[in-house]
């Protein structure tokens, strides 16, 4: 059984003695003024209508107390472990040395393929299943809560060394339940101090970084100490108050004229021990702070700087955040500066990379012509790699879009050859530009060119170059 079940069968049994104790005395003080304190029982209406209101009053007080228990549950419903505020408020009495987030990754779509009813069942079984398991890996007395969704909070009272490899093999152990496939995702923090709304929201940060990184990345070591998520939030708030920002220029090859007149940014922010801070870690961090449009802003303002210290045919492309592109007042300030720095708006293109369509696509689209209209061009990045490009360019014409790298690194698969090969076909219909990303062998650029991309960029085209290199290289 649960912790938390045991602890709300425990909490019910306080509130119902509770409940039941004043009223028995109640009773027994009533029953001895009227029967025992005389020497004959009076059975009169008065009586009878006391009798009959203490009984009212007594039920309708115990239906009251176990309604708001109801209310003020401890558990989940679904899954019969913690709710998030009971799991809060228990956290400080618990003081835990280890707080690990774990996600159904895939719970939309199994909504969407079976019904309710059935997914309660596999969440309750899930959750009953990670207790059992902690036990047998001697876990013990472990804190099990549903934050919301396919969201559980795991709190453990040691920092055990092994915690990563621990729900590894929890995690394949239930791939499967009740003939229902899961995908999961998780993260831990270690040494957590009292401030455990701000751990979980870091935790949720790692578990971004993941699905910001690269498939090489996804190994990584995703049980971090909270000195060093402090650390590193500390370190990144600075660095965007000090507009401490490092820019690389990686080169795209115009393949008709075989020159590099495009250079696509990559940022990183600084830090104290002067190695730069990569965009998977800052981004959630920056997001989860509300501090996106100020990192934008900070990031156009370079630009704007930088560019009429290049040669006139040189473009720059980078990403900016939709948040920040449906601002008026940061469209308002970006076409203002973009006026005062006396630069052709086509050596900006913006590129764009969201896995789902905005849930107001008709505005978003609008937003973008708006910003089109200006002369910027627009740039979608990740192409073919989800449906939301294909709803994005089924009702807006982008100037450019940039291939996902799978299609790049799987030429040799007869599949995946045939739908580069049609999106490319699609595109030179259209009348956009196509870029092909992570192009390192030279069979890759060869194929790329039958193919007819306009832009190849990768290692095996040339190596990024920094601020102060570009500048000389163009100035």
């Amino acid at each position: 059984m649960l912790l938390s079940e045991l602890e709300e069968r425990e909490r019910r049994f306080k509130l119902a003695l509770r409940a039941a104790i004043p009223i028995l005395l109640l009773v027994f003080l009533v029953f001895y003024a009227i029967f025992f304190k005389n020497k004959h029982i009076d059975l009169s209406l008065e009586n009878q209508l006391l009798v009959a209101g203490i009984v009212f009053i007594s039920v309708y007080f115990v239906y009251f107390l176990m309604e708001i228990s109801a209310k003020e549950t401890l558990v989940d419903q679904t899954t019969k472990g913690f709710n998030q505020k009971s799991f809060i408020r228990r956290l400080r009495h618990y003081k835990p040395k280890s707080l690990v987030l774990l996600i159904v990754d895939n719970l939309e779509t199994l909504n969407d393929h079976y019904g309710v009813e059935e997914i309660d069942v596999l969440l309750y079984a899930l959750i009953h299943q990670l207790n059992s398991d902690l036990a047998e890996q001697r876990l013990n007395n472990a804190l099990i809560g549903r934050r919301y969704g396919a969201e559980f909070l795991i709190a453990l009272n040691e920092n055990h060394q092994d915690i990563q490899s621990i729900f590894n093999h929890i995690i394949e152990k239930n791939r499967t339940i009740n003939d229902i496939e899961l995908d999961y995702k998780f993260a831990a923090i270690t040494n957590t101090d009292q401030d455990f709304e701000k751990i979980i929201s870091q935790l949720k940060d790692i578990i971004q970084t993941q699905n910001n990184s690269t498939p090489e990345q996804k190994n990584e070591n995703i049980v971090k100490d909270a000195k060093e998520i402090t650390d590193i939030e500390t370190g990144v708030i600075d660095a965007l108050k000090k507009e401490d920002i490092l820019l690389a220029f990686r080169p795209l090859l115009n393949i008709k004229n075989n020159k590099v007149d495009i250079y696509e940014i990559s940022v990183k922010l600084k830090s104290k021990n002067k190695n730069g801070i990569l965009p998977k870690t800052y981004l959630p961090i920056i997001n989860r702070l509300g501090l996106g449009r100020e990192y934008d802003w900070v990031l156009v303002q370079r630009i704007l700087a930088l560019l009429p210290l290049l040669d006139e045919k040189i473009s720059l492309t980078f990403n900016l955040s939709p948040f920040s592109l449906r601002s008026k007042t940061f469209q308002e300030k970006f076409f203002s500066a973009l006026d005062q720095a006396k630069v052709h708006p086509s050596r900006l293109i913006i590129q764009l990379y969201e896995r789902k369509a905005h849930h107001n696509l008709s505005s978003y689209l609008e937003t973008l012509k708006y910003i089109r209209a200006k002369g910027i061009r627009i740039c979608i990045d990740n192409f073919g790699a989800s449906n939301a490009s294909m709803e994005y360019i089924k009702h807006f014409k982008f100037d450019m879009v940039q291939f996902d790298r799978d299609y790049v690194t799987n030429l040799k698969d007869e599949t995946n050859y045939a739908m580069l090969r049609s999106l490319i076909k699609m595109s030179q219909d259209l009348d956009i530009l196509t870029v092909a990303k992570w192009v390192d062998k030279a069979e890759q650029k060869a194929s790329l060119k039958i193919l007819g991309i306009d832009y190849l960029q990768g290692f095996g085209i040339g190596e990024s170059l920094n601020e102060k290199d570009l500048i000389n290289k163009y100035n």
